[in-house]
């Protein structure tokens, strides 16, 4: 399987990505890695692709964050060492090699090159919005142990560290408003801003690119045993369809 793939109807202004849904290796990583599967899919985020699927435009990306993290600056993009990536021993040789290293950067190269040239034909049209959908775990102190509190640990977390909010104010009241009216928990920057993608592409098309970096708390799977909660996921992807023509109303017209 490719490391990531484009699919949808990319003629409007509004993309979906899934950047840390992967879970494949390539085998000279999968050869290295001790980490155990269990332990590596906890940190990704399953299921993020099927709760982006109602978007018209989206990316996929297969290949797991322990290969390359694409939400990471180039030189962090290759976790190398347990303080890279939550203390976690991953490789059975160390220091990883620089061979290997080299070709897991070619993949994280591969990928924005492929974006650039799809989002300067979005960016061309005018302002576009792009929907950088994430999850986070809540339960991190066992699978028996309680949900880490509510006050730090929103339903969604809204990333917008990065939004030039002059410009784009009018998106993320949107998409807030638009989930609340639904019923959900939504807060700006709890647990996270926005990283390597939301600050990509406000580098690349300032004015004209708006990334909503969104995280959705793993209510909709058991982050432990990994077994996903269908009807959840089912029901998330209706309520960010849901989101997608208020925010595209309130994109910019100049």
């Amino acid at each position: 399987m490719e490391p990531f793939e484009f699919v949808g109807d990319w003629s409007g202004q509004l993309v979906a990505t899934s950047i840390h849904g992967g879970h494949d290796l390539r085998p000279e990583v999968a050869d290295l890695m001790v980490l155990p599967e269990d332990d590596r899919f906890r940190e990704e985020d399953p299921y993020t692709d099927r709760i982006a699927a109602l978007a018209p435009a989206r990316v996929r990306v297969h290949r797991s964050r322990f290969e390359t993290d694409l939400n990471r600056v180039r030189e962090k993009a290759v976790y190398r060492r347990p303080e890279d990536a939550w203390g976690l021993h991953m490789w059975s040789v160390d220091p990883l090699p620089d061979d290997v290293v080299a070709r897991s950067l070619e993949v994280y190269d591969g990928f924005f090159a492929a974006l650039g040239e799809r989002l300067d034909a979005v960016a061309a049209r005018g302002p576009f919005v792009l929907y950088d959908v994430h999850s986070y775990n809540h339960r991190r102190h066992g699978e028996e142990a309680d949900a880490e509190p509510w006050v730090e640990n929103p339903e969604i977390n809204l990333g917008t560290g990065s939004v030039d909010l002059d410009r784009f104010q009018g998106v993320v009241d949107a998409f807030r408003g638009s989930m609340l009216g639904q019923g959900f928990d939504i807060r700006e920057n709890v647990k996270f801003k926005g990283q390597n993608l939301a600050w990509w592409v406000h580098d690349r098309y300032a004015g004209v690119g708006c990334v909503l970096a969104i995280e959705f708390k793993k209510t909709f799977m058991d982050e432990w045993t990994g077994v996903p909660d269908d009807d959840r996921i089912t029901f998330l992807s209706r309520a960010l369809a849901a989101t997608m023509d208020p925010v595209l109303e309130a994109l910019p017209r100049d």
